[in-house]
């Protein structure tokens, strides 16, 4: 599909194997002329190992409703609340710590994550993932 003219790149947060043509899939997508419905059944076919977890997609629509769509892994924050096993993280993140990672923990997320960042150092990856988690209230973190 290179050769085919790009009209719009839209980048959405679904959950897994829940795609619906609601909003905000619908209005986000409609507008560009492709057909939901078979959207949301390929989205998810593709996402069917991933269910409970929230999935970054980057759909390229090309004229005449034609599309590809890229998955990415899910957000930090997601990778890091489940690899510590709690369900939020902290309100106040400074006053009241909501639990604690590992290096190893971290470095398990840094290794999931890495396509998705903009470092192929796996230091460098838990680096930021680091900060993702000291926001959250996330604590062990040295």
């Amino acid at each position: 599909m290179a050769n085919k003219n790009v009209k719009a790149v839209v980048k959405l947060q679904i959950e897994a194997g829940k795609a619906t043509p609601a909003p905000p899939i619908g209005p986000a997508l409609a507008q560009y002329g492709i057909n939901m419905g078979q959207f949301c059944t390929d989205f998810n076919n593709r996402t069917q190992d991933r269910m409970g977890s929230t999935v970054p997609v980057e759909i390229t629509v090309y004229e005449g409703g034609k599309y590809e769509f890229i998955l990415k892994e899910p957000p930090s924050s997601e990778l890091i609340l489940k690899e510590i096993g709690i369900e939020k993280g902290s309100g106040s993140p400074k006053k009241k710590k909501a639990g604690k990672i590992t290096k190893e923990q971290l470095r398990k997320v840094a290794e999931k994550k890495m396509a998705d960042l903009n470092t192929d150092d796996t230091e460098a990856a838990m680096r930021i993932l680091e900060g993702t988690a000291r926001s959250m209230g996330v604590e062990g973190v040295e």
